[in-house]
């Protein structure tokens, strides 16, 4: 199990040189305020000074360091491959294979990269530093550590501070693989740890947070650390030790770690005889050594499976981004011929990807023809804007200066012609929803079906721009088409219509038998059966009036009935007296329409004058006039609409889809398959080659890393 570190160190090696942190790698992340040794534990970890030195906060980047044991045998191989002369060695990432055997010159080059990017002002930064110690004399350990945690901004730092220390803290701590290693000063109460406090925040359950208690000689006098060390003042899961690093008194004069070593063992056996074994630099290293080691164990197949997850997906983003073009006149074709029918897949509903957030393409054409558009259709009122008054206005208006026997069927004609006119205006706005839909098919297309079209921008928005101008050029056509089935409807009023009959027929009959309730009502005096007489001639027997004047015909038939004194009274037959009844049985309101026989002097008579319709209660002979046009028109208005919801589709699928559909490859290659354009539409975006190369050297990276995990799955490690 040994060698399961070195296998993380070297998964490690392979992301940092793609400058990925996509892997979550096993690790132990040091927590702890400012000045509570942090660094002295790392550096008797270590062996050696290397981490800066000063007052206020020092440490303002991440410092991934990781420890590397060597054998003497690796050691002699390795120097004499690369020159080395030291038995330790260390490596930055930043400068690639630059070897540092001067550990004083690691700790120049710390400084040096951290003021690089944070500069002088005390600010910090999330951008690590990793470092590589190799030395016989370390276990194999990954370490980060962070800056201290601090509450008030000193100097010119950020007033937020706190927030951003906290915000990198926890981005490394909330790793579910790492290990928290939390640091606490022995002269402080435990209980305000704050590096407890945060490292609980994360591991609520503490199955991965190991506490570290330091300065134990530091403690007040009568005082000691022994029910904190046993862990009955604050538990701990994974163990609290307690070390004695140097103070700033033993740093100036330089003492070395391996003399802070003995003096901590000396001191521990003198103030905790008991725990002894148990504390420690050298006892907190080999139990860092072993929780790594068991955490990678337990980590190593969720890493594998995260691994070979992401090199799938990484497979797949590089086959988006597509080869290096080689024969440009075969990929133009394709891609061109390529988009076409995904168009009119999508059109179809056969496509490939399907849109299952909303509708879209055929579905959406399909929804507009027989939700949006016939639902606009069946609300629109058949004598909508169409009142009583209108209605009889127009009846007057086509009689002309004679009085009307029957009810005119020019009105009608006017009337239904109003109506069907208002159906011009959704159809129209059928034409729009459907031209916009396929529009929006294009994005589609580019978006989801044929995402090579990305790499080549320039033959995106010439193939975008062929079809919007194509669509353009075919809505003008298709709206024509659309005015025309209106004027169609509009150019001939066909009473004869099968529909318009059986409705006319059946409205017939119910005035019939109307009628004929109203002269069961009559007096008994009066014979229901009398004919009409003219004015000296024979009788005229009851007839069948035709559908418009029929019902007119009776209704003054009904109203010319009158008694012999009447009719010899009138002296010119019954339609005189039929018309002065229907005069005197008229409800108008003589007060408004009385013109006086003499004016008044002074003033002259303007026979222009024409009286204004105000609101009256109609006669008996308007009320039927009016709703035989009403019913007459709302019956043809239906079969117009019927007609206008079926023809309407079939045009705009005609004249527009269909139309787009057969031309839109032929287009497509005549407008951009040109010999002079081929080098323009086929360049790359600035960025494709870049992310293809990331792509490729990421999945690089993955395969090498699944590739170790393998390996030591072949030397049953696990």
């Amino acid at each position: 199990m040994e060698a399961l570190i070195p296998v993380i160190n070297k998964l490690q090696d392979v992301f940092n040189t793609v400058g990925a942190d996509i892997i979550q790698l096993p690790q132990i992340v040091v927590v702890g305020t400012q000045s509570s040794g942090k660094s002295s534990v790392l550096e008797s970890l270590v062996g050696k000074d290397i981490l800066p030195r000063g007052t206020g906060i020092v440490t303002r980047r991440p410092l991934i360091l990781q420890l590397v044991h060597i054998d003497p045998e690796d050691r002699r191989r390795t120097g004499e491959e690369n020159g080395i002369d030291g038995e330790e060695w260390g490596k930055f990432l930043h400068t690639k294979n630059k070897i540092y055997t001067d550990f004083n010159e690691i700790m120049q080059e710390i400084e040096t990269e951290t003021e690089r990017i944070t500069g002088n002002n005390k600010g910090i930064s999330d951008e690590p530093i990793h470092l590589k110690i190799f030395s016989p004399h370390v276990v194999n350990l990954t370490l980060v550590d962070l800056p201290g945690i601090t509450k008030v901004p000193v100097g010119d730092q950020p007033k937020d501070i706190e927030i951003q220390i906290r915000e990198l803290i926890f981005k490394y701590i909330s790793n579910p693989n790492s290990i928290i290693l939390a640091v606490t000063a022995a002269n402080t109460d435990m209980a305000t740890s704050e590096a407890l406090k945060v490292a609980r925040e994360v591991d609520i359950d503490g199955r991965r947070t190991l506490a570290v208690v330091t300065k134990l000689d530091l403690m007040d006098a009568g005082t000691d650390a022994m029910d904190v060390l046993m862990g009955r003042v604050i538990p701990v899961k994974l163990g609290i030790i307690g070390v004695v690093n140097r103070s700033q008194l033993d740093i100036n004069k330089k003492k070395l770690v391996t003399d802070a070593l003995r003096d901590e063992h000396s001191f521990l056996q003198k103030k905790y005889p008991s725990l002894a074994n148990r504390n420690g630099n050298k006892y907190l290293a080999r139990t860092l050594n072993r929780l790594l080691m068991h955490h990678i164990r337990d980590c190593l197949p969720e890493l594998k499976t995260r691994i070979n997850v992401l090199a799938a997906q990484y497979q797949s983003l590089l086959n988006s981004y597509g080869e290096p073009v080689n024969d440009k006149s075969a990929t133009l074709l394709q891609l061109i011929t390529k988009f076409a029918a995904e168009y009119c897949r999508t059109i179809e509903g056969t496509a490939k990807y399907i849109e299952t957030a909303e509708l879209c393409g055929g579905a959406r054409i399909c929804y507009i023809f027989h939700e949006t558009f016939g639902r606009t259709l069946e609300s629109v009122d058949p004598l909508g804007g169409l009142t009583t008054i209108d209605v009889l206005t127009a009846i007057r208006n086509a009689t002309g200066p004679r009085p009307a026997l029957f009810v005119p069927e020019v009105s009608f004609e006017l009337l239904v012609k109003r109506q069907v006119k208002r159906l011009e205006e959704p159809s129209l706005r059928c034409v729009e929803l459907v031209h916009e839909e396929m529009q929006r098919i294009i994005q589609h297309c580019s978006n989801y079906s044929t995402q090579e079209l990305l790499r080549f921008p320039k033959l995106h928005d010439a193939i975008v721009e062929v079809v919007t101008s194509l669509l353009r050029k075919r809505l003008p056509v298709t709206n024509d088409m659309v005015h025309n089935l209106v004027a169609i409807e509009l150019a001939y009023i066909n009473t004869k219509h099968p529909d318009f009959a059986d409705a006319c027929g059946l409205m017939n009959n119910n005035m019939e038998e109307q009628r004929r309730n109203r002269m069961r009502d009559l007096p008994a005096a009066v014979p229901r059966d009398k004919s009409i007489k003219g004015p000296g001639g024979p009788s005229l027997p009851p007839s069948e009036p035709p559908a418009f004047e029929g019902e007119v015909t009776k209704a003054a038939s009904s109203g010319s009935q009158s008694s012999s004194g009447e009719q010899t009274e009138s002296g010119t037959g019954s339609w005189r007296g039929m018309l002065r009844r229907g005069e005197d049985g008229t409800a108008v309101d003589r007060t408004h329409n009385h013109v006086p026989s003499s004016p008044h002097k002074g003033h002259a008579v303007n026979l222009l004058d024409v009286p204004v319709p105000v609101s009256r209660k109609l006669s008996a002979r308007e009320q039927r006039d009016c709703e035989v046009i009403e019913r007459l028109i709302k019956s043809y208005f239906l079969i117009v609409r019927k007609n206008i919801q079926d023809s309407v589709p079939k045009a705009v699928m005609h004249f527009l889809v269909n139309h787009v559909k057969d031309c839109l490859q032929s287009e497509l290659v005549g407008q951009l398959y040109k010999t002079s354009l081929l080098d323009d539409l086929l360049t790359e975006s600035e960025d494709m080659a870049q992310r293809r190369s990331e792509a490729a050297d990421m999945l690089k990276a993955l395969q090498k890393a699944s590739q170790v995990i393998a390996e030591i799955r072949e030397t049953h490690m696990w």
